[in-house]
């Protein structure tokens, strides 16, 4: 298992973390504890030694099986990280409450890695003003916490004002070759806030380095493309790969469901190379050619909005967009099909054309708007899951 060296905190952790978000469920959506624990066991005998979990992961319950599972283990042989659900931190005494029931949940007397989970920049802020911060550094000396960081959901000028705050011991943000450093960058600290961490020499951990299982599965064009490079390798290791080929990247977390994805990942990281210049070239083109199938322009900025008919502009052309880049009904279907609302979809335009007068990239959005609902009825686009 290949391991990556935390200078900083004088510790190595294996490349590989095993992400708890995504436990296999049974029927009733309850996690499946029995093939959790095979595929834990699984991962810690393969040399996997940093496992992440969350407060809210599992309704609450993703905490609880972890610890019940690697309480067998040698509690210095693997590294434990869990988040505070900030969203329900009100007071400083919240935290030690937060605190205290994940340790009991964990069944452990102290966490290697703990996160405030999810910050953006009001979140950060509201966290300051309560002294948040303040009583984890206290509890960090008490030796409750090992190391203090950050997981992160904002633009980079958030970012960078929250990684400027403190001498952090980690941090965790999102990135892969799709959110690195294009049309989503706005909300993500993007390659940007990577060599960021690089300058200030702070470990970083990856989150969703498949963006939700998008780069593991393509059309046919793009699958060749990554099929010429390797035909035996998976879609999804070369995702993996590109994310740890950046040196200052020392966890990826993989949120594994299944046995065989567990398996997978192994082989990547098992004996993990980083990606040659050709693997680098191809992914480049795979980013162009995914980017090239966006329909319109639009930056998600709102200014066309409130719409007279209640149509949620942004997110329609979002989902539309997604849906051609990607050729895949199944990335959409949720936020089409549930998310955006009957009585907010394209199809409720009434062509006032009110939006088309403030739209600052002069979009057509009638137009366009006729052609989401077609697009999007029509489904022309799926693959197998």
């Amino acid at each position: 298992m290949e391991k990556r060296k935390m200078e900083k905190l004088g510790i190595e952790t294996s490349l590989l973390g095993f992400g708890c978000m995504r436990f296999p469920v049974t029927e009733d959506g309850r996690i499946d504890e029995a093939e959790a624990e095979r595929m834990l066991d699984r991962a810690y005998a393969a040399g996997i030694n940093y496992y992440d979990t969350a407060y809210p992961y599992h309704g609450g319950e993703s905490e609880r099986v972890v610890g019940r599972v690697m309480k067998k283990y040698d509690r210095s042989s693997f590294y434990l990280a869990t988040k505070l659900p900030c969203w329900l931190v009100k007071t400083v005494e919240d935290v030690d409450r937060i605190i205290n029931e994940q340790l009991e949940k964990l069944q452990t007397d102290y966490i290697d890695f703990y996160l405030m989970h999810a910050l953006n920049k009001d979140r950060f802020q509201d966290m300051v003003n309560i002294g948040c911060i303040e009583r984890l550094e206290q509890l960090k000396e008490e030796g409750k916490i090992r190391n203090l960081g950050f997981s992160f959901h904002d633009n980079y000028e958030a970012f960078e004002k929250i990684i400027n705050y403190r001498d952090w011991d980690f941090c965790q943000i999102q990135l892969n070759y799709m959110d690195a450093n294009e049309q989503e960058e706005f909300q993500q600290a993007g390659m940007k806030g990577y060599r960021l961490t690089e300058e200030k020499a702070v470990p970083l951990i990856i989150m969703e380095p498949v963006k939700g299982g998008s780069l593991a599965s393509f059309p046919e064009d793009i699958t060749h493309m990554f099929r010429s490079l390797d035909s035996a390798a998976s879609i999804a290791s070369f995702a993996l790969r590109w994310v740890g080929s950046l040196p200052n990247v020392k966890v990826v977390l993989s949120g594994m469901s299944t046995m065989e994805q567990v398996e997978d990942n192994l082989k990547t990281f098992g004996q993990f190379k980083p990606l040659s210049q050709k693997e680098s070239e191809t992914i480049d083109k795979v980013v162009a050619l995914i980017n090239s199938r966006i329909q319109n322009g639009c930056t998600g900025c709102g200014y066309c909005m409130p719409c007279p008919a209640e149509v949620n502009i942004p997110q329609n052309f979002r989902i539309w967009n997604v849906y051609h880049m990607y050729r895949n009904y199944n990335m959409v279907r949720d936020r089409w099909e549930k998310g955006v609302g009957e009585e907010h979809k394209a199809k409720n335009c009434i062509k006032c054309g009110k939006c088309e007068k403030v739209c600052p990239q002069k979009l057509s959005i009638r137009a366009d708007l006729e052609r989401v609902q077609a697009d999007l009825d029509k489904k022309e686009y799926i693959i197998a899951e």
